[in-house]
């Protein structure tokens, strides 16, 4: 989780940063060379892992073109909205960019993505590219983006915690017993229930875990089937209602996200927590230990396990996330683009990536490499890449923006859901979709 602070991209030119006295930041981005006629491809990221990107970048520059860096808000909706504003205008300055996974459909079906065809599509999904990030980077059956990094959820807990209930680690948990072993032991249990995308993240994979779907037929685009008004609905509605309601939920459960959990895990007062979150958790510990905000011991009694089950006999299906390479339809150079695309996604980019920032890899071949062998354990590793390859990913949906939207306002506030909260969202969604309401 980097900082949002924006800084200058390493590989700038001279000639650029004098122009950059008389022009906005809007026109800096613009530019597509320098004197010597060399092109700029313009590379919008999100904060995640930028002093490697900027890195990856400069690696990736070759005798035709520089890589420059532009950054993107920290917020996963505000970077949807600057890059949507930019190529609604067909902006051509615009070269590659950092997607949210959900929104590779969206871009691809308004025709602002790039298609990667043949060798190119081959190059950048191929048999490494874990199952669960390959889905995420194609729209009907066409490959719209190149998996750079994904991300997934594990349960990370307190080993004393599970021990103290009488936890076995080595058989599946479901979300029952982890809300049932917390609340009986003055622990708690840590999810993002903000209303935001993060909410909907755990939405869905407990509706998907229960063999359900939030919507199908996603290709019949506002004519797609709701689905959520079901019993695996039902499933996700009562978990939510159980845990809003007991002992384990944390004082912040209406606003939690990914970083306000973090701190629950070793509280002053209390026996920790079962915390459903991304892989960076592992080297957000790892780095309190170095600088002493954690003690050894209390890092070693730190524990994974896959996501929990939202039914006894159904497998879980984690959460996927992470980021997808797309190139901008309107880009001057969608050729060189693709290439470069190419060489920021490749095994040599993602170890470094997984190494120095937490952020795992998308491609199966990098969870055996010596550097991340030597950077994790090997049963956390395993974890991750078994968590990618079999995660759930949010409905491939031009309309998720809206979905989302939509479910976010009936399920929200947690503490406010209830066995009706499915059948309330089933028509409000619908009612969208079909343009008979706004959000």
């Amino acid at each position: 989780m980097a900082s949002p602070t924006k800084r200058g991209s390493r590989r700038r030119r001279t000639a650029v940063l004098l122009a950059a006295m008389a022009l906005t930041s809007s026109t800096l981005a613009a530019c597509s060379g320098d004197d010597s006629g060399k092109a700029t491809l313009n590379w919008y990221i999100n904060p995640d892992g930028q002093e490697t990107l900027d890195g990856v970048a400069l690696d990736c520059s070759t005798d035709d073109y520089d890589i420059d860096i532009q950054l993107l808000p920290s917020s996963a909706t505000d970077q949807r909205t600057q890059l949507a504003r930019r190529l609604a205008a067909e902006d051509s300055s615009t070269d590659l960019m950092s997607l949210d996974p959900v929104f590779v459909a969206e871009f691809a079906n308004a025709g602002w993505l790039a298609e990667f065809t043949g060798d190119e599509a081959s190059k950048v999904i191929d048999d490494d590219v874990l199952q669960g990030a390959a889905e995420t980077a194609t729209w009907e059956d066409k490959v719209y983006a190149a998996p750079q990094w994904a991300n997934t959820q594990v349960l990370w807990y307190r080993k004393s915690l599970a021990e103290a209930a009488g936890l076995d680690p080595a058989q599946p948990w479901t979300w029952d017993q982890i809300i049932d072993a917390a609340s009986e032991n003055d622990g708690t249990v840590g999810v993002q229930a903000n209303r935001y995308e993060g909410y909907v993240v755990w939405i869905n994979a407990m509706i998907l875990g229960a063999g359900g779907d939030i919507i199908s037929d996603t290709e019949d685009g506002r004519d797609a089937k709701v689905d959520i008004d079901s019993t695996a609905g039902e499933d996700a509605a009562r978990i939510i209602e159980k845990l809003a309601s007991s002992p384990a939920a944390q004082p912040d459960l209406s606003v939690s996200n990914e970083g306000t959990a973090l701190g629950l895990m070793y509280p002053k007062d209390g026996a920790g927590e079962f915390l459903v979150n991304w892989t960076f958790v592992y080297k957000n510990y790892a780095g309190l230990v170095e600088s002493g905000g954690l003690t050894q011991e209390q890092f070693d009694d730190l524990g994974w396990a896959r996501y929990p089950r939202t039914v006894e006999n159904e497998e879980s299906r984690p959460p996927v996330g992470g980021i997808n390479i797309g190139v901008g339809a309107y880009s001057k150079h969608v050729d060189w683009a693709k290439e470069a695309a190419a060489c920021v996604s490749s095994a040599k980019a993602q170890g470094q990536l997984a190494v120095n920032d937490g952020l795992m890899p998308s491609r199966g071949s990098v969870y055996d490499s010596q550097e991340l062998t030597d950077a994790y354990p090997a049963d956390l590793l395993d974890l991750f890449r078994e968590s990618v390859d079999g995660a759930g990913p949010r409905p491939q949906s031009a309309y998720w923006s809206q979905v989302s939207s939509a479910i976010q306002s009936v399920w929200h506030s947690p503490t406010g859901v209830d066995d009706s909260t499915p059948k309330r969202s089933a028509e409000f969604l619908s009612d969208i979709l079909a343009g008979r309401r706004l959000l």
